[in-house]
């Protein structure tokens, strides 16, 4: 029995370097530019273990998508825990992206470039890549909604689209500042729509 655990311990260790890698290569150089070779390298396992947790490059591309998808979401949940008040919820999202995103270097979201690189809608990592982007949103709308905002869904899409801008704007134009710039949009919008505390 304790074999086997330690044998599942190793499993996930690998798996886990195997994705630091594909995380560090995909984002740096793009999906469709980096072969599996590289991404065994960098995690220093041969090929045919990286083939052994992922049995082909995309369904190592679509357990990085999900990867970064999680990653994303306990670091936002960890930000909204130190607030109580939703309205103030709302910001410290606005507050995370920034937090989250320019600590990388400013290539842009790995769901938007992940999504040009794979244009048919229908591809695994597209599917990935829509819930991602769907749960932010759906995220938001509970905040509205939690808030006291008078139309939520509309608040939650136009924050969504403030937040996708900024951020994409920043990278194609090398500006972190743009999301810095971009939070007093922010602002205004809950402001507007929050009016009163609940």
């Amino acid at each position: 029995m304790a074999e086997d655990s330690v044998r599942t311990r190793n499993k996930a260790k690998t798996q886990q370097r195997l994705l630091a890698a594909a995380r560090e290569l995909f984002y740096g150089g793009g999906v469709c530019a980096t072969g599996v070779s590289a991404v065994a390298e960098r995690a220093g396992v041969t090929k045919m273990t990286l083939y052994a947790h992922f049995p082909s490059k995309e369904e190592l591309v679509t357990a990085y998508l999900e990867d970064s998808d999680r990653r994303w979401r306990e670091f936002l949940e960890e930000r909204l825990s130190g607030y109580e008040d939703s309205r103030d919820g709302l910001l410290a999202v606005c507050d995370a992206y920034r937090e989250y995103f320019t600590a990388r270097e400013v290539r842009g979201c790995a769901f938007v470039n992940c999504a040009a690189e794979f244009p048919d809608p229908g591809h695994p990592a597209r599917r990935v890549i829509a819930r991602h982007k769907a749960g932010v949103r759906e995220r938001l709308r509970d905040l509205a909604t939690q808030a006291g905002a008078k139309e939520p869904v509309e608040l939650a899409e136009r924050l969504f689209v403030v937040l996708e801008g900024a951020y994409v704007t920043g990278a194609l134009e090398g500006d972190r500042g743009v999301l810095d710039r971009s939070r007093a949009f922010f602002v205004d919008l809950v402001e507007a729509a929050v009016r009163d505390r609940p």
